[in-house]
């Protein structure tokens, strides 16, 4: 199957049903299909071959979904950039990829012309809302005259249908290339551990240049779904559509999900038509979750994934939530159990398997692994060596299989010899009263190797003390994985995917050190 294909069987089971809306907006899935090959129609037209890279910068819209589609009739490769990068970051990323043309929203028309001179392998402007500039084609033109059918070109299941670079947060980004098979796996694979319904509202508000964003938005299609977009995120927008915009499905990042419980009255609303909320991308604390869950009254999801397999390779469900809330607490640390047609181990340093319990890097292979990185094989090698993706996580498998994520290998602090990850010791801050957020990491030491550093925004109006949270961890943990400073910040830096940029926290301690543990 093609990534297409999942808007056609809508648009032949349910022509009238709405596909999209935005800001009053609204498409049907005929008319859906009916654009997307008229784009895919003007893509080959103008001479784009399979296999062409095409740059994408916008923010959420019903062009940039039909973009996708578009492209995939056409073999024509789709590169989201993150809109939140800065212009030597996107100029990197599109002559990486050597992308033929970039389509970008009006509003960043300014920056991307900055870089025109720098883009050798750019040949065509196209903007996607239509805005007059010179030098830049409308979109509209690109599809507007051309009849309303798809390309003759055979697109196959094992052909490339987006690459996305991973986020950088430890060096130069690397192009995740992803086929039809595999993202049309993850769409159903998320679709059945969501048990998505025929008709239902799904909100898109993750931006679509993520890999949380993607495929979630993709697997409502497969059900029949309607997407209902926002092309930024407003926390107390949100919450109003959730409530008042019959929103049956949702994708909240952690981050997300913690600033609209912040909104004034969330809890006090009734939420009538929300059935589930699925999140992941990032951690989330225990007490948030519980929060959230209360707030919502519905069902919740988690995932985890990696752009690298397009986005899921496990799922907490909803029923492993009631189970987790009915005395089961230990779940809601978990990250559940493989996907469907997904197998997860736990290795050692040496790819061997390890028992239940115990802690290694956590492998997996399933019809949703990446192909590979666009032009490094040797990086590609060593991710999918021996057949399996290597996820650089270190995880635990318990004995009903559900796995637990402790930390990223390379942000393993070894402390006189023993090992600690972060992931716990800030597990345990997170439950002090006046911790907002918080970071853990090592720091060198001329004794230890290093020791445990813990950065942490505290909670507004409050003013916790070091000696006060380090008191707070002695009760809950090992003398050796005890923090041994705290700084406090602001807030965390975080990228768009609201990962805490833990690299740049580092940086100055590591300064004119030889050993720096990179990380996410």
């Amino acid at each position: 199957m093609r990534l297409y294909d999942l808007l056609d069987a809508g648009a032949a089971g349910h022509p009238g049903r709405e596909f999209a809306w935005q800001e009053g907006r609204r498409l049907s899935y005929q008319e859906a299909a009916s654009a997307s090959r008229r784009l895919a129609r003007g893509l080959v037209e103008r001479g784009l071959a399979a296999g062409d890279r095409v740059a994408v910068l916008s923010k959420n819209s019903i062009e940039m979904v039909l973009l996708y589609f578009a492209a995939a009739r056409a073999g024509v490769v789709p590169v989201p950039l993150n809109h939140r990068l800065a212009p030597p970051e996107w100029r990197y990323i599109v002559d990486d990829a050597k992308a033929r043309v970039w389509f970008a929203g009006g509003e960043y028309a300014d920056a991307v012309d900055g870089l025109r001179g720098a883009l050798p392998s750019v040949e065509r402007f196209v903007a996607l809302d239509g805005a007059g500039r010179e030098g830049w084609e409308d979109h509209l033109d690109w599809s507007g005259a051309s009849p309303d059918a798809g390309p003759e070109r055979d697109v196959r299941p094992s052909d490339d249908v987006y690459q996305m670079y991973t986020s950088g947060t430890t060096g130069r980004p690397k192009g995740a290339v992803l086929t039809h098979r595999a993202v049309v796996a993850n769409a159903a694979q998320i679709a059945r551990a969501c048990d998505g319904q025929p008709g239902e509202r799904s909100l898109v508000v993750a931006p679509l240049f993520h890999a949380a964003a993607v495929p979630t938005t993709f697997a409502p299609v497969s059900w029949g779904g309607s997407l209902v977009i926002l092309d930024r995120f407003d926390p107390a927008e949100v919450v109003r559509l959730l409530d008042e915009e019959r929103i049956g499905f949702a994708v909240l990042v952690p981050v997300m999900l913690q600033a609209c419980l912040a909104v004034p009255g969330v809890a006090e609303r009734r939420y009538q038509q929300l059935r589930l909320v699925y999140y992941g991308s990032s951690p989330i604390a225990e007490a948030t979750l519980q929060q959230a869950i209360a707030a919502f009254k519905c069902g919740f999801v988690q995932s985890y994934g990696m752009t690298e397999a397009v986005q899921s390779l496990t799922f907490l469900t909803p029923a492993d939530h009631r189970r987790a809330l009915a005395g089961d607490g230990r779940l809601l640390l978990s990250a559940g159990r493989p996907a469907a047609d997904t197998e997860i181990r736990v290795v050692d340093a040496a790819d061997a398997t390890l028992p239940a319990g115990e802690v290694g890097e956590v492998v997996a292979r399933g019809p949703q692994v990446m192909r590979g990185y666009w032009n490094l094989p040797e990086a590609t090698a060593e991710t999918l060596r021996n057949g399996w993706l290597h996820t650089g996580d270190a995880g635990v498998l318990d004995a009903e299989g559900y796995l637990s994520i402790r930390d990223r290998v390379k942000d393993l602090i070894v402390s006189g010899g023993e090992n600690v990850y972060p992931r716990e010791v800030e597990d345990v801050l997170a439950e002090h009263p006046a911790v907002h957020e918080v970071a853990v990491f090592g720091v060198p030491d001329r004794r230890w190797g290093e020791t445990v550093k813990a950065v942490v925004a505290p909670r507004q109006g409050t003013e916790p003390t070091t000696e006060e949270l380090i008191a707070f961890c002695r009760t809950r943990l090992g003398g050796f994985k005890l923090p041994r400073s705290v700084d406090f910040v602001e807030a965390l830096p975080r990228n768009a995917a609201g990962k805490v940029l833990k690299r740049q926290l580092r940086e100055r301690y590591w300064a004119g050190h030889e050993r720096s543990v990179a990380g996410a």
